[in-house]
């Protein structure tokens, strides 16, 4: 069998038809570059969290960065000032919000209070359950 390809590293992730956290993507920009995507994941190859992020991301049809924090030492850097010290992943960076070991859901809604024009048209909130929605009452909300 032939292993695949190496990706452009300077490459942003668009969503394709089978996505895989383990093949090695990595992005040298940064959420900062005019035409990089406002999502920048950061994760390590193995990690079955980022793995299921990403699959979720990419059912979304959600552009975004890749990041891994075992090639690129600024990205484990960046890991682990977000996170007080350690290299949990998938830690994500949402504009100036960085959020670890987030959900689809949870990334989706930071993407829509950032850049709403960026939220794919496949994704609205989730509306709360009935425990959420007593916990609301009973905390005024």
């Amino acid at each position: 069998m032939t292993p695949p390809a190496s990706p452009d590293p300077s490459a942003s992730h668009a969503a394709s038809p089978e996505p895989s956290a383990s093949d090695g993507a990595t992005s040298g920009a940064t959420s900062s570059a005019p035409d990089s995507p406002p999502v920048t994941v950061y994760w390590r190859p193995g990690c079955g969290f980022c793995a299921g992020l990403l699959r979720s991301l990419d059912r979304h049809d959600l552009a975004y960065d890749q990041r891994n924090i075992w090639e690129d030492e600024d990205a484990a850097a960046f890991v682990r000032t977000a996170t007080g010290g350690s290299e949990t992943v998938p830690t994500v960076q949402v504009g100036d919000t960085s959020l670890v070991n987030p959900s689809a859901d949870q990334v989706l809604a930071a993407l829509a209070e950032v850049d709403p024009d960026a939220v794919p048209d496949t994704w609205s909130p989730r509306e709360p359950g009935p425990v959420g929605r007593a916990l609301g009452r009973l905390l005024g909300g």
